[in-house]
């Protein structure tokens, strides 16, 4: 909080009177920068072709931001007791999530089965993203993206025959 006073040219005790805490800061940070550099969900008329925009999109816009902050907030996890997921909650509070626009879009237009895409399979994509940044520390090539697209997420959502179409 001293630092962050200093370069605010406050003091804590104003910076205490927004965020109560060290953590309520971290979150607002984030959500600042986030806010910064917005991401938003593509139509493009295809599921595969949004889907492999927004991850473009998140690799170019925000993940390395999110792999760093990975790496770099393990005090805030130790002094809230919380998780990576709950950080994420908590940052994420009240907005929906653009990869959520692109699957609602997707299984109107009938190319998400509905009952196979459960809030695991939901959660795929940006887990595959997070994993690869935080193993390279890059933006993720094209290349990979459609891979993990047309390779591992489409089978896995699309009816049947819209799959083997496609093929």
């Amino acid at each position: 909080m001293d630092a962050v006073a200093a370069r605010a040219h406050t003091s804590r005790p104003v910076l205490y009177r927004r965020w109560p805490n060290r953590a309520d800061l971290a979150v607002a940070a984030i959500r600042h920068i986030l806010h910064k550099h917005p991401v938003h969900a593509p139509n493009k008329g295809n599921l595969r072709s949004d889907l492999i925009a927004l991850l473009q999109q998140l690799s170019k816009n925000r993940a390395l931001f999110a792999a760093s902050i990975s790496l770099q907030i393990n005090e805030y996890f130790s002094e809230t007791n919380t998780s990576l997921a709950d950080l994420r909650a908590s940052v994420l509070q009240g907005d929906r999530s653009q990869l959520a626009v692109v699957l609602a879009r997707g299984m109107d237009r009938g190319e998400i089965d509905r009952s196979k895409l459960t809030p695991r399979i939901a959660s795929l994509l940006p887990d595959l993203l997070r994993h690869e940044l935080l193993m390279t520390l890059k933006p993720i090539p094209k290349a990979a993206i459609t891979e993990f697209v047309d390779d591992i997420f489409l089978p896995l959502v699309c009816p049947k025959p819209a799959y083997e179409e496609r093929k």
